[in-house]
Protein backbone atom coordinates (compact mmCIF):
# COMPACT_ATOMS: atom_id res chain seq x y z
CA UNK A 1 0.00 0.00 0.00
CA UNK A 2 1.00 3.60 -0.61
CA UNK A 3 -0.25 6.39 1.64
CA UNK A 4 0.00 10.11 1.14
CA UNK A 5 -0.88 13.14 3.19
CA UNK A 6 -2.01 16.30 1.43
CA UNK A 7 -1.51 19.22 3.80
CA UNK A 8 -2.59 22.88 3.60
CA UNK A 9 -2.28 25.97 5.76
CA UNK A 10 -5.33 28.11 4.94
CA UNK A 11 -6.44 31.50 6.23
CA UNK A 12 -9.46 31.09 8.49
CA UNK A 13 -11.75 33.24 6.32
CA UNK A 14 -11.19 30.85 3.40
CA UNK A 15 -11.67 27.52 5.22
CA UNK A 16 -15.38 27.08 4.43
CA UNK A 17 -14.84 27.96 0.75
CA UNK A 18 -11.86 25.61 0.53
CA UNK A 19 -13.66 22.71 2.25
CA UNK A 20 -16.73 23.10 0.03
CA UNK A 21 -14.48 23.02 -3.04
CA UNK A 22 -12.87 19.81 -1.82
CA UNK A 23 -16.20 18.10 -1.14
CA UNK A 24 -17.94 19.28 -4.30
CA UNK A 25 -15.11 19.17 -6.86
CA UNK A 26 -11.93 17.38 -5.80
CA UNK A 27 -13.25 14.46 -3.76
CA UNK A 28 -15.71 13.14 -6.36
CA UNK A 29 -13.06 13.18 -9.10
CA UNK A 30 -10.46 11.46 -6.93
CA UNK A 31 -12.90 8.74 -5.86
CA UNK A 32 -14.16 8.27 -9.44
CA UNK A 33 -10.59 7.60 -10.54
CA UNK A 34 -9.78 5.09 -7.80
CA UNK A 35 -8.27 7.07 -4.91
CA UNK A 36 -9.37 6.02 -1.43
CA UNK A 37 -9.78 8.72 1.19
CA UNK A 38 -8.89 7.55 4.69
CA UNK A 39 -10.02 10.85 6.18
CA UNK A 40 -9.72 14.62 6.08
CA UNK A 41 -9.29 16.79 9.15
CA UNK A 42 -8.57 20.32 10.23
CA UNK A 43 -7.11 21.91 13.33
CA UNK A 44 -6.32 25.50 14.29
CA UNK A 45 -2.78 26.41 13.29
CA UNK A 46 -2.71 29.84 14.96
CA UNK A 47 -5.12 32.78 15.41
CA UNK A 48 -5.41 33.44 11.67
CA UNK A 49 -4.84 30.07 9.95
CA UNK A 50 -6.05 26.49 9.98
CA UNK A 51 -4.21 23.31 9.05
CA UNK A 52 -6.25 21.04 6.79
CA UNK A 53 -5.00 17.63 5.74
CA UNK A 54 -6.21 14.46 4.10
CA UNK A 55 -4.77 10.96 4.13
CA UNK A 56 -5.20 8.91 0.97
CA UNK A 57 -4.56 5.22 0.31
CA UNK A 58 -3.50 3.60 -2.97
CA UNK A 59 -2.57 0.05 -3.92
CA UNK A 60 0.95 1.20 -4.86
CA UNK A 61 2.98 4.28 -5.78
CA UNK A 62 2.50 3.36 -9.44
CA UNK A 63 -1.29 3.23 -8.95
CA UNK A 64 -1.14 6.67 -7.26
CA UNK A 65 0.69 8.12 -10.27
CA UNK A 66 -1.84 6.51 -12.63
CA UNK A 67 -4.80 7.94 -10.70
CA UNK A 68 -3.24 11.41 -10.53
CA UNK A 69 -2.68 11.34 -14.27
CA UNK A 70 -6.36 10.52 -14.82
CA UNK A 71 -7.47 13.25 -12.41
CA UNK A 72 -5.30 15.91 -14.03
CA UNK A 73 -6.19 14.69 -17.51
CA UNK A 74 -9.94 15.09 -17.02
CA UNK A 75 -10.70 18.27 -19.00
CA UNK A 76 -14.09 18.79 -17.33
CA UNK A 77 -12.49 18.57 -13.90
CA UNK A 78 -9.68 20.94 -14.89
CA UNK A 79 -12.29 23.40 -16.18
CA UNK A 80 -14.21 23.26 -12.86
CA UNK A 81 -10.95 23.86 -10.95
CA UNK A 82 -10.04 26.83 -13.14
CA UNK A 83 -13.52 28.34 -12.75
CA UNK A 84 -13.24 27.98 -8.97
CA UNK A 85 -9.88 29.79 -8.98
CA UNK A 86 -11.27 32.52 -11.24
CA UNK A 87 -14.30 32.97 -8.94
CA UNK A 88 -11.89 33.46 -6.01
CA UNK A 89 -9.51 35.94 -7.70
CA UNK A 90 -7.33 33.63 -9.77
CA UNK A 91 -4.84 30.87 -8.93
CA UNK A 92 -1.96 33.21 -8.04
CA UNK A 93 -4.20 35.33 -5.81
CA UNK A 94 -5.61 32.30 -3.97
CA UNK A 95 -2.10 30.97 -3.22
CA UNK A 96 -0.83 34.39 -2.21
CA UNK A 97 -3.78 35.44 -0.03
CA UNK A 98 -5.54 32.32 1.24
CA UNK A 99 -3.61 29.06 0.84
CA UNK A 100 -0.27 29.82 2.43
CA UNK A 101 1.38 26.39 2.39
CA UNK A 102 0.83 23.08 0.60
CA UNK A 103 2.63 19.77 1.02
CA UNK A 104 2.07 16.42 -0.65
CA UNK A 105 3.92 13.80 1.39
CA UNK A 106 4.40 10.06 1.31
CA UNK A 107 3.65 8.45 4.66
CA UNK A 108 5.70 5.54 5.97
CA UNK A 109 4.42 3.16 8.60
CA UNK A 110 6.33 2.79 11.85
CA UNK A 111 4.67 -0.55 12.62
CA UNK A 112 6.56 -3.80 12.29
CA UNK A 113 4.96 -5.83 9.51
CA UNK A 114 3.02 -9.00 10.34
CA UNK A 115 2.55 -8.03 13.98
CA UNK A 116 -0.98 -8.29 15.36
CA UNK A 117 -2.31 -5.24 17.19
CA UNK A 118 -4.38 -7.49 19.47
CA UNK A 119 -2.91 -8.19 22.92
Amino acid sequence: MFYRRKFYIVKNEFVDIFNAHFNETNLPNQIKNGARLIGRWMTPNNDTTTEIFAIWEYDSYEKYKEIEEKVRGNSEHVSRINKWYDKNGGRDFVYKEYILEVKNEQLESTLIRNVSTNP
